[in-house]
């Protein structure tokens, strides 16, 4: 195989907790050569993410369960077999609507450092057990901040 190839089988790479979900790096931006970090992610219902931009773009392909998305002031519902592409720059943010698993692709790479950062490392390829306190945005807000990553609090 070619030294540039990159194979990763369930269950290999880094693996995170956070926002009580799992987010595991199939592909880094250091194993993309910076192109970009392909993440599979499994969260669990109303657990999405605050208000965000990215540097770059992001595509999300929904594998199981349902989310809704909110695109530049839009909203639209997804399932399995749904595909979502955000233009860098464009102000998004998920709810997933049911435990929901989703392969995403960031480009240019890099992202999977601020969920290196805001997150833990997995104890197991399962979601975490729930935690009891709400999250602290405003330390997401910061920590994005040093990823290029625009988040803002949450809606009301």
């Amino acid at each position: 195989m070619p030294e540039s190839a990159h194979v990763r089988h369930s269950g290999e790479g880094k693996a995170f907790w956070m926002l009580n979900g799992l987010y595991e790096v199939k592909a880094s931006s250091d194993e993309t050569n910076g192109a970009m970090t392909v993440m599979e992610m499994t969260i669990p219902e109303g657990m999405g993410p605050p208000p965000h931009t990215h540097p770059g773009t992001e595509s999300v392909y929904v594998i199981e369960g349902t989310v809704r998305y909110h695109i530049a002031g839009e909203t639209v519902e997804g399932g399995p077999g749904s595909f979502f592409h955000i233009p860098e720059g464009t102000l998004e943010r998920f709810e997933p609507t049911s435990t929901v698993r989703m392969l995403i692709t960031y480009a240019p790479g890099g992202i999977e450092k601020f969920f290196a950062e805001a997150g833990e490392p997995a104890q197991r390829r399962e979601l975490p057990p729930q935690s009891d306190t709400p999250p602290d945005v405003d330390r997401l807000i910061e920590i994005a901040k040093r990823h290029g990553i625009e988040m803002q609090p949450m809606p009301a």
